[in-house]
């Protein structure tokens, strides 16, 4: 039966290794769960605790739901769940909305979805007519090369960056890169995170002893290196946690509440759209929204299927992914699926990288990591313990493979060397795929133009690069 969906012997793979995939894909991304409603409700700052348990469910569910389209009709291994960025954008939209409109935080926020709701219908119509398509076909093959690389980077800066950050006495979030390795001596570290630093001792150890782990296990052959390499660094941390500071790990699973709150869905964002609340903002104000949401989203979502796709030489000779138009499709429902729960724009994940290296070709991966979001509306709580430091561990080593695709770039020719460095160093900085691959295609254009080659430029490229130049000076 799964071989017959999910065609499991074309790709080269099985039910173990995609179920494999799939809980790894689940470990990465998991921290979504709670930090997508602590975002959308400024950490409980915003709306009432019914909102945050809305947006949670509509979370998890709207996540799953996605991952079930990319598995059924894309049969693609992608994990899908609201994007970060986009997320902490359109909480600031629903504040502004509020202001403007004289609303609640709450009738803000459905106001809001109309955005999400409006940006999904245009990707649906824009997939079925095979137009995103032709705007991946549009981008350059050594920009599309480069994708990969800079994703890498990206994952690099989110694993040893921002991904498992530190509160103490003296503020935070302390980060190991900038906080711990960026410090001039380790006395200077331990001043400037105060409490905190012991912590983020065992946080470094911790995702360096979970790398290695992965690293030796992946050098031995083993398939589930990632996904054992961050139980090790997980049972390393929780151990330290009991040792060092009397902390039992597990205490929240103990007081959790496992019956999910359907309830406030119900009353709160469930199909709850706020038409008239939105339009009160200005009709330019809105279609300006709707079109900077899709902007960003677009390529945030081709840049991670070409990046994770190429890694998994999922790509033919043309640098081209088969199924883009079902698997742009998948997304596209996602985003709609999110408008009517309540959630920020669902967007593949670049996390899906460590399921992919975990061996992850087919649907059944993308099905599996659904399968664990939806039931995650009853075990959230434990899935809450998974501590960043492991998931830390698998991003840098899934990011390290994927700097790997540099070799296919051509370093003799300045003219394609130039926008893929950009690429490299703004889409870690810039935290944006979607804003990386627009510095590298304006660069491009431009530097085609004066040499010569603007005839070897697509009137797509044009049109593309002129877009992120509205997008990046014009539209406020």
């Amino acid at each position: 039966m799964l071989e017959k969906i999910f065609k499991l012997k074309e790709n080269n793979t099985s039910v173990k290794t995609e179920i494999v995939a799939g809980l790894t894909t689940f470990m990465t991304m998991a921290y979504i769960i709670a930090l997508n409603p602590n975002l959308l409700t400024n950490f409980g700052a915003d709306g009432t605790k019914e909102l945050w348990n809305a947006i949670f469910l509509a979370t998890c569910i709207a996540s799953a739901i996605s991952m079930f389209a990319m598995a059924f009709i894309a049969n693609k291994p992608f994990g899908l769940a609201p994007g970060m960025g986009l997320n902490s954008f359109f909480a600031i939209v629903v504040t502004n909305i509020a202001a403007i409109a004289g609303l609640s935080y709450v009738d803000a926020f459905n106001a809001a979805l109309c955005i999400i709701f409006f940006e999904g219908v245009v990707f649906i119509i824009l997939s079925l007519l095979s137009i995103r398509e032709k705007i991946v076909d549009a981008i350059p093959l050594g920009i599309r090369n480069g994708i990969s690389p800079a994703i890498g980077l990206m994952l690099l800066n989110i694993g040893l960056g921002s991904n498992a950050g530190i509160y103490s006495n003296k503020g935070g979030p302390f980060f190991a890169l900038r906080d711990f390795f960026g410090a001039l001596t380790a006395s200077l570290a331990k001043d400037n995170m105060g409490d905190g630093y012991n912590q983020m001792v065992i946080t470094v150890v911790t995702m360096f002893i979970g790398l290695f782990v992965i690293v030796i296990l992946s050098h031995r052959g083993v398939k589930a290196a990632v996904i054992l390499g961050m139980l090790v660094a997980s049972i390393i941390y929780w151990g330290a946690e009991a040792v060092f500071f009397g902390v039992n790990p597990f205490a929240g699973i103990t007081a959790a509440r496992f019956v999910p709150a359907f309830g406030d869905l119900a009353s709160t964002t469930l199909f709850k759209l706020n038409v008239k609340g939105f339009l009160d903002v200005g009709f330019f104000t809105a279609v300006t929204l709707v079109i900077t949401f899709c902007v960003i989203d677009m390529f945030d979502t081709i840049g991670t299927f070409v990046g994770t796709a190429s890694r998994a030489n999922m790509l033919d000779e043309n640098g081209k992914m088969p199924g883009m138009r079902e698997a742009l499709l998948s997304d596209a429902l996602g985003s709609v699926v999110a408008s009517f729960t309540g959630s920020s724009t669902i967007t593949t994940f670049v996390e899906s990288a460590s399921g992919v290296e975990a061996g992850g070709r087919t649907g059944l991966t993308a099905l599996t990591t659904g399968v664990l979001f939806l039931a995650s509306t009853f075990i959230a709580p434990i899935a809450a313990v998974i501590p960043p430091a492991a998931t830390s561990s698998a991003l840098i080593y899934v990011g390290v493979l994927m700097v790997g695709g540099l070799k296919n770039i051509d370093f003799e020719d300045i003219t394609q060397t130039l926008p893929v460095a950009l690429m490299l160093i703004s889409m870690p900085i810039s935290g944006s795929i979607g804003h990386g691959i627009g510095i590298a295609i304006i660069s491009y254009t431009v530097i085609q133009v004066f040499t010569g080659k603007a005839k070897e430029v697509s009137l797509l490229t044009y049109i593309i690069a002129a877009i992120f130049l509205v997008k990046f000076f014009i539209i406020v």
